[in-house]
């Protein structure tokens, strides 16, 4: 990324009141953020009315300067950073519109093409949650996914240990900068993850494990993966919270059972209830709904035979379908480089052939 668009870019992340919402919206209307600050009039009227709002904060002189410090910083301490824009920015939080502008990064991870699963649950974890989560990840690990978490007591820092145990890679969200881990008592694990996953986060250096931060962070949780699995929760909190918004970006939504008057597992029983949640008791359940299949030598050879007899654009999308498993029709069509409509048309012809499934929401995946 260039220097100078990069520090455009911190600038505009940190204008209070923007969000990342309307600072896409920006960058789209006037292509890069540089230009922002250079014609402030244009920026205005394109927002139709927005001036009062924004121009404060964008005649700041301070913005630069904090912006120009906050280099500093990630230079001095080795942070990486990607924007919206870039290529290694995580595909399927890309798609969704409060999706960070920037997220700051530490460690040894890549994501394309990666199985990526989410996994949170109460700080007062039991001996039943701890249990599963020992079994589930043990099991999981023959399809090598991903597994993420925001490195909190109980269920999230669990998973991330359950991880590195059988040597997955992890992610820990965080909900402050990346001067400082919280809680502290974590930090050996968040060392450990950094050479087996990283650290991930929107948030600045010196920003603090705020309240507000831990809501906004659960997003990423949420938008970065293409499942969330809920391991216990009480009637409300932070791992609630994190479901609905996976459920509200289209993605699978499980959540393991518990007796009726266990009030640790009351938030699971009640999302398994209201439907927002499929009922997951072990790796078979997540498998069966996310189709992964362990590939075979067999399952290779029948691929390439079957690929002599496809048109390109059916091809494309099968390969397509065979790595990313279930997508929605807008974002195939986007990473195909297909209008809707052809993008529709050919995973018609795949369906007749019986190699393609559709689903509610337009959401397709492999039949086999």
């Amino acid at each position: 990324m260039d220097k100078m668009e990069l520090l455009y870019l911190l600038a505009l992340q940190s204008i209070s009141g923007i969000g990342p919402v309307n600072a896409k919206k920006l960058l789209r209307l006037n292509g890069n953020a540089q230009a922002l600050f250079d014609e402030k009039s244009k920026v205005f009227d394109d927002l139709k009315g927005s001036k009062r709002f924004f121009s404060i904060d964008f005649q700041d002189p301070l913005i630069l300067k904090k912006a120009a410090a906050e280099i500093e910083f990630m230079n001095a301490s080795e942070v990486q950073v990607v924007s919206i824009n870039d290529n290694d920015y995580p595909e399927k939080l890309r798609h969704c519109q409060d999706g960070p502008l920037l997220l700051f990064k530490k460690g040894h991870f890549e994501l394309k093409n990666r199985k990526v699963i989410s996994i949170v649950g109460s700080r007062a974890m039991t001996s039943y949650g701890a249990g599963f989560l020992k079994e589930f990840i043990c099991e999981i690990k023959k399809y090598n996914p991903v597994i993420v978490s925001g490195l909190a007591y109980g269920i999230d820092i669990t998973a991330h240990r359950e991880a590195l145990k059988n040597n997955l890679e992890t992610i820990g969200v965080l909900a402050h900068g990346l001067d400082r881990i919280y809680p502290e008592i974590h930090k050996r694990e968040a060392i450990k993850m950094l050479e087996q996953g990283g650290l991930i986060t929107e948030f600045w250096s010196g920003s603090r494990p705020e309240k507000v931060n831990f809501v906004k962070r659960n997003r990423i949780i949420a938008g970065i993966s293409e499942a969330t699995v809920v391991v216990e929760s009480g009637p409300r909190g932070g791992s609630l919270i994190t479901a609905d918004l996976a459920q509200s970006y289209v993605r699978d939504v499980f959540a393991l059972p518990g007796r009726v008057d266990d009030p640790m597992s009351s938030g699971c029983n009640a999302l398994i209830k209201s439907n927002k949640a499929a009922l997951i008791t072990s790796v078979k359940d997540l498998e069966y709904l996310l189709n992964w299949k362990e590939e075979t030598s067999v399952n290779q050879e029948i691929q390439q035979r079957l690929f002599v007899d496809l048109p390109e654009n059916e091809h494309c999308v099968y390969d397509y379908l065979l790595k990313r498993r279930r997508q929605q029709l807008d974002i195939l069509a986007l990473d195909c480089e297909m209008s809707i409509s052809k993008a529709a048309s050919v995973l018609l012809q795949l369906e007749l052939k019986g190699l393609v499934k559709s689903f509610p929401g337009k959401e397709y995946q492999l039949s086999t």
